[in-house]
């Protein structure tokens, strides 16, 4: 299987052959890191909360709560980054519907942010 192997004209040095990945073994895509979007969420839910709450799936890696950018208040979701993606699968399996702090939690597999912002214009008026 040839793993590299693309021509294409750089800006800077021309006509050149670049080295990018084709394709990845399966093993290095199953080590790669995965992320889940926490959806309904405690507007007090801490990212402390959060990491407790998701290493029973697995090792986290980060956890970004969501915040207002003038108030600093949660907007009520967050993403948690697993280490594998068999950990955020176990996550979404584990906590989806999972209740903490009176919110039952929504959990799925992160979307991409392209796709995110298409789905948010989409729905604007």
């Amino acid at each position: 299987m040839d793993l590299y192997g693309v021509i294409g004209v750089s800006p800077v040095i021309g006509l050149a052959a670049f080295l990018i990945p084709a394709a990845m073994s399966e093993k290095a895509v199953t080590k790669m890191q995965a992320k889940v979007y926490v959806g309904n969420l405690s507007r007090s839910t801490t990212q402390e909360e959060l990491n407790e709450l998701f290493a029973q799936a697995g090792q986290v890696t980060a956890v970004e709560v969501i915040r207002e950018r003038k108030s600093g208040e949660s907007k009520g979701f967050a993403f948690v980054t697993m280490s594998e993606q068999s950990e955020a699968d176990k996550a979404v399996s584990l906590l989806n519907a999972y209740s903490l702090g009176d919110h039952e939690l929504k959990v799925s597999p992160a979307k991409p942010r392209s796709e995110r912002e298409a789905i948010v214009a989409a729905t604007e008026p």
